[in-house]
């Protein structure tokens, strides 16, 4: 069965009606980026960090998956399916993918702030957070890669496109590094698809589909099935 690696950004939720980050209406025009999704702006008012990503946790709970997400779990049925995302949503664990490594960390997790191994994953009936927080013990932060700290799942995630037959990126500006150079680990011989309504330039040897992930995927459906 051939390996297939699938790296997603915002653009493959956006459908589900969750805000990007950037772009018209994104997330950085109502919160300065580097005071909601930095280790300084963590430190320096923690409270409105909290807020953040508890107004993300009730905008997330409030929508589902849409036909991209379920159609890369069909291509489950032909391919080794592993998919790499820089979202920090649950959608493709929602739709069924059976392999998603989050390199930017789970919106649904926090973690301990004085033991980075300690994470717990909230309920929908328990969603927000402060710095007050406690959880067995140890006061919890948002389970997020903040810019300014290493990103500890980009190793692996390396390792999984370099092993991959088949790339697939989906829905990024191929902006935010070092997501945007894991393309750069796959093998010579990998065949590599881009999906995007607006797709950023791409060497010549990608084939570009320039659509919604729905559509994109279902394009991208018919050429590997």
């Amino acid at each position: 069965m051939k390996k297939l690696v699938v790296l997603t950004g915002a653009g493959m939720s956006v459908e589900s009606g969750l805000s990007t980050f950037r772009g018209g209406n994104g997330m950085w025009d109502n919160y300065p980026v580097m005071d909601v999704a930095s280790a300084t702006g963590f430190r320096r008012n923690p409270a409105l960090v909290h807020e953040f990503y508890n107004i993300r946790r009730h905008e997330l709970i409030n929508v589902k998956p849409n036909a991209g997400h379920y159609g890369l779990v069909d291509l489950e049925s032909k391919y080794d399916v592993k998919i790499i995302t820089q979202n920090v949503d649950n959608l493709h664990e929602q739709a069924g993918s059976k392999s998603v490594l989050h390199l930017h960390g789970e919106l649904m997790k926090v973690r301990a702030v004085d033991n980075e191994n300690l994470v717990y994953t909230l309920t929908k009936d328990n969603l927000d957070t402060t710095p007050e927080t406690i959880i067995d013990g140890h006061h919890v932060r948002p389970h997020i890669v903040f810019f300014e700290e290493s990103v500890p799942m980009f190793e692996p995630a390396i390792e999984i496109v370099q092993d991959a037959d088949i790339v697939v990126v989906i829905g990024t500006s191929l902006q935010v590094y070092p997501a945007a150079s894991l393309i750069n680990y796959a093998r010579k011989a990998t065949a590599i698809y881009y999906i995007d309504p607006a797709p950023a330039h791409v060497p010549d040897f990608v084939t570009v589909i320039p659509k919604g992930a729905t559509e994109g995927v279902k394009e991208l459906k018919k050429l590997l099935m």
